[in-house]
């Protein structure tokens, strides 16, 4: 039997850079590798990916020609902005007449705080458009290694900008045009983040050409792909042009791999690492996104809605006053201690307790237990756990717990209590600091409480996620292979692009049918099958704004995937997740299924009672895809769909001072579930359908859900 084609993801940490082997048929985990993370390398963490690589191969033996997709996370980007190590930046602008006056003012980008005591502060400088030369002269006279080439309206004509981009390459330096970040109107915004990006460029470009180097140096033929901020992956030759789309990516990673490996539908993902926790929602198996924030500012980047609270596995103990104050945030790995709880019990015999500051400037009330041969050893939240018996023995934070009751005991001497009641007071301090931000976001994301579920990933996922649960009240449970659940997401994630462009209301079909194509042809040239690629397109009409999102994967997924579940199991997960006795299916349209069912709920302060229909659309592994209540579902074919939808919008639609309010409408068709909720008017509505229905035979199944927006 042959070989199973392999994916491969690596992850790289702030410790380990993680590196995992996937079937592509059947997403099994085949295996894994941990090294750590080359912060300190002439070329940066490029060094730890290209190790991973080599030990992955090495060690199971993986033949190149298997390899059919690899990607990789990287911090290179976010790490140069923290350190500060970026490029000078020299902006050129160009314009005449009012149109230059706005120019010259709109990229004019004042310096940009990076990190504490870290600036990035921009050169600039405004030129008439037959100097554009002169203008690049005098940056690189200046001292720019990079020019950002800023033109007034550029995304309707960008020629002033390529002018200048071309004036650069004559001087030997890269240039940024701002067209290239975004084409939204808005030039100080596009400025600004071609400013950041073009900062990061050649340290990016450095980094992705060494690792692709040595990927085609193992017989890799499979273009390298790059995780993205927003949860996607793209080619290198995209990280080349606009690194600045791999900003934050780490978390994205995680995400990715709680929707792909997860099967995650509603809830939240909290990836638990050693210094802090991110948290991301989920609804219907899609995160949250909004712009990517540098220095304060917001950039034309998309990213995932991912909040970071500084408590996690490592966070030590801090006491004073003789009671516990706090949990963090500094951790273990940040004083340079190892964790107590996985000491040899021996060791601990007799420990002390002490106090220190982990680095300058720090309180020194974060308490350590020395034991009889001077070692110290921090007291965690994972010790906390460990202690208490309370984490799953699959857990990659377990330990047995004798040492932990040990180092737990002395502190639990000097605060007057037991060990058992220390332990829940340190648990309950990290939960302490989750929860909020966990509430906040499952209001954001308008998610039902009885839907939502915690998912625990990373390392020390059960030891925070387990207490957070409890203060809550909610189910949770820990990601299979939740230690490598980061680069499980890289090796499953789809190529993702979206376009953005300002619009004029009313907004024609052929400007949104553009859009989408613009988005199609953006995912197809950063590495998607373009049988693969799905579209989503929204007006936000307050702000003016049309964007369209593509996703694909890189190949055409036939065959070998995965077994989906049969009908009977699909039912039985719709009636779960629905919270229904049962449920029957409604329409069905390639790997996707309508489920309703009914529920008896109270009305006129409980004295009557009245029934409701509740449903899901779930595809073929039973992640719910979309929840709604009281919609109508009418099946039919590719070829009816289109008048079915044109009945039902007139009907569903509402009125209020505002105006009209078309429904919420939702098209199957093929495998694709298209929301046509985020378009303002039945007519854009109409004509997205129109387009995604040509994609189908005329006889195929397809299905429309809709309901009226009160």
């Amino acid at each position: 039997m042959a070989d199973p084609a392999i994916r491969i993801g690596i992850d790289v940490g702030g410790t380990f850079t993680d590196a995992v082997a996937i079937d592509a048929g059947t997403h099994a985990l085949l295996g894994s590798v941990k090294v750590p993370t080359t912060h300190a390398a002439l070329t940066g963490v490029a060094e730890g990916i290209v190790q991973a690589l080599g030990r992955l191969m090495a060690d199971l033996a993986l033949a190149p020609d298997a390899v059919r997709f690899i990607a990789h996370g990287t911090t290179q980007a976010t790490n140069a902005l923290l350190e500060g190590d970026v490029a000078a930046v020299g902006v050129v602008a160009v314009g005449d007449g009012l149109e230059g006056r706005r120019a010259r003012g709109e990229t004019a980008v004042p310096p940009i705080e990076l990190a504490p005591g870290k600036l990035l502060t921009p050169l600039h400088t405004f030129v008439a458009p037959d100097q554009v030369a002169d203008g690049v002269a005098q940056m690189v006279a200046a001292g720019a290694a990079v020019i950002v080439a800023a033109a007034a309206f550029s995304v309707d004509d960008p020629s002033a900008e390529l002018a200048i981009a071309q004036a650069a390459a004559a001087a030997g330096l890269p240039a940024v045009c701002t067209h290239e970040m975004t084409q939204l109107l808005g030039l100080r915004k596009r400025t600004r983040t071609a400013v950041v990006n073009a900062s990061i460029l050649p340290r990016m470009v450095e980094a992705a050409t060494r690792t692709e180097d040595s990927v085609r140096a193992a017989g890799i033929a499979a273009p390298l792909m790059v995780m993205r901020c927003d949860g996607g992956v793209m080619s290198v030759d995209q990280v080349r042009r606009r690194p600045v789309l791999t900003l934050l990516s780490g978390p994205a990673a995680g995400v990715a791999g709680a929707l792909m490996a997860e099967r995650l539908s509603d809830g939240l993902f909290l990836e638990v690492g050693g210094t802090s926790t991110d948290l991301s929602a989920v609804k219907g198996g899609r995160v949250r996104t909004g712009d990517a924030i540098v220095g304060g500012h917001p950039l034309a980047v998309p990213a995932l809605d991912v909040r970071t609270v500084g408590v996690a596995g490592g966070s030590m103990v801090r006491v004073a006053g003789g009671r516990l104050v706090d949990v963090g945030p500094r951790s273990a790995h940040i004083a340079g201690l190892d964790y107590a709880a996985y000491a040899d019990p021996a060791m601990l015999a007799g420990c002390t307790l002490e106090t220190m500051a982990p680095r300058a400037g720090d309180p020194a009330d974060y308490v350590l237990v020395r034991c009889a041969n001077g070692m110290g050893l921090a007291l965690t939240t994972t010790c906390a756990a460990n202690a208490l018996g309370s984490l799953p023995r699959e857990s990659f934070a377990w330990a047995a717990p004798t040492a932990a009751r040990l180092a737990l005991a002395p502190l639990a001497a000097a605060l007057g209590g037991e060990v058992d009641g220390i332990a829940r007071q340190i648990l309950a301090a990290a939960a302490a600091k989750v929860q909020p931000v966990a509430e906040a976001l499952i209001g954001a994301a308008g998610l039902a409480r009885r839907d939502v579920t915690l998912v625990a990933g990373g390392g020390g996922g059960a030891v925070i996620v387990a207490a957070v649960a409890e203060a809550m009240g909610l189910p949770w449970h820990l990601a299979a292979h939740h230690e490598v659940i980061s680069p499980i997401g890289v090796a499953l994630a789809l190529v993702r692009e979206s376009v953005e462009r300002t619009i004029v209301p009313p907004v024609s079909e052929a400007a949104l049918l553009d859009l989408r194509a613009a988005a199609r042809d953006a995912a197809i040239a950063s590495g998607a099958a373009a049988e693969t690629v799905e579209v989503e397109v929204e007006v936000d009409a307050a702000r003016n704004i049309a964007r369209a999102v593509a996703s694909g994967a890189t190949e055409l997924r036939t065959g070998g995937t995965r077994a989906a579940l049969s009908d009977a199991d699909l039912a039985a997960a719709a009636a779960g997740a629905l919270h229904l006795a049962s449920v029957r299916l409604a329409a069905r349209c390639g790997r996707l299924s309508v489920y309703e069912g009914e529920e008896e709920v109270k009305a006129l302060l409980g004295l009557l009672r009245r029934r409701r229909t509740r449903g899901g659309v779930l595809d073929a592994d039973g992640v719910v895809r979309l929840r709604f209540e009281q919609a109508e579902v009418h099946a039919g074919t590719a070829g009816t769909a289109l008048a079915l939808l044109d009945a039902l919008l007139p009907r569903l639609t509402t009125y209020d001072a505002g105006g009209a309010m078309p429904p919420a409408a939702h098209l199957l068709c093929g495998d694709r579930l298209v929301d046509l909720s985020g378009l303002g008017t039945a007519e854009q509505m109409l004509a997205l359908a129109r387009a995604e229905l040509a994609q189908s035979p005329a006889d195929a199944p397809a299905a429309v859900v809709a309901w009226a927006r009160r």
